[in-house]
């Protein structure tokens, strides 16, 4: 694989903004394909804004996103459609409809985007629901399990239609550090056997060290993207002190573990 064919996703020159307020400016980073890319920062800085310009939901004051090599917000919104269909997302809460069942909740996307037949999206569900540990699940309504449960559920939903990349905003939030333990080594697992690149906005230290091969570091104080690479290695040899501060919960570079 080339280095061209390697590169997934690629921001340009990116300028986040709400009217006038810029968020972040001049962002230039690469993932690559089989990436578990961290975007990571301080809160308020931009994480989840730059999510949302990275799967279509917020269009860049300035710059350019590029899926594969192509210009995701210079094409056409009929195929800005189809290269969203090689992606899926787990949003904070889950997001998953209380009104329907996990397998109900799971089925939705295969009924909407492709023509399979009952008994095979039947097939996918089940499948999909064992792939993230809830066989046998599928009967239960988002209330009756677990916050964890219903993160692995939306995980499900989001592998519905087979991503080539999957997104995640917080995954981690509001889960105890067990369940947060298992939801990082079920996205280890994921990435390793459907070969999908990975892409989560966090700030937990623990999920960023464990699973992060490579990373965009966001500074709200100078708006703009002050490192970026596989999370240990700045860890280990960042002499940035915003950088070391954050990776260090503010102990310090003296204080850096040996890793």
């Amino acid at each position: 694989m080339t280095e061209t064919e390697s590169v997934h996703i690629r921001a340009q020159n990116l300028t986040l903004a709400y009217g006038s307020f810029v968020l972040m400016r001049d962002l230039d980073f690469t993932i690559n394909r089989g990436d578990i890319f961290i975007i990571m920062g301080g809160s308020g800085c931009g994480k989840s804004t730059l999510l949302k310009t990275l799967v279509g939901l917020k269009e860049p004051a300035t710059g350019e996103v590029f899926y594969n090599g192509t210009s995701f917000w210079k094409t056409e919104l009929t195929e800005r459609e189809q290269l969203m269909r090689g992606v899926g997302i787990l949003y904070q809460s889950g997001a998953l409809w209380s009104s329907m069942t996990l397998a109900e909740n799971i089925a939705m996307p295969l009924e909407e985007y492709t023509d399979l037949p009952v008994s095979q999206i039947n097939e996918l569900v089940s499948l999909k629901l064992a792939l993230v540990g809830l066989a046998g699940f599928g009967g239960f309504y988002p209330s009756e399990i677990s916050g964890g449960m219903r993160k692995r559920a939306g995980l499900a939903r989001a592998m519905a239609l087979d991503p080539d990349i999957l997104f995640f905003d917080e995954p981690s939030a509001g889960l105890d550090p067990v369940s947060a333990r298992l939801l990082d080594d079920l996205i280890l697992e994921l990435r390793d056997s459907l070969g999908a690149t990975v892409v989560v906005v966090t700030h937990e230290l623990a999920s960023i060290f464990a699973i992060g091969t490579n990373s965009v570091f966001l500074d709200p104080e100078s708006r703009t993207a002050i490192a970026t690479g596989d999370p240990n290695q700045l860890l280990a040899e960042s002499r940035d002190p915003r950088v070391i501060n954050f990776l260090t919960r503010g102990e310090g570079a003296e204080n850096r573990p040996e890793l």
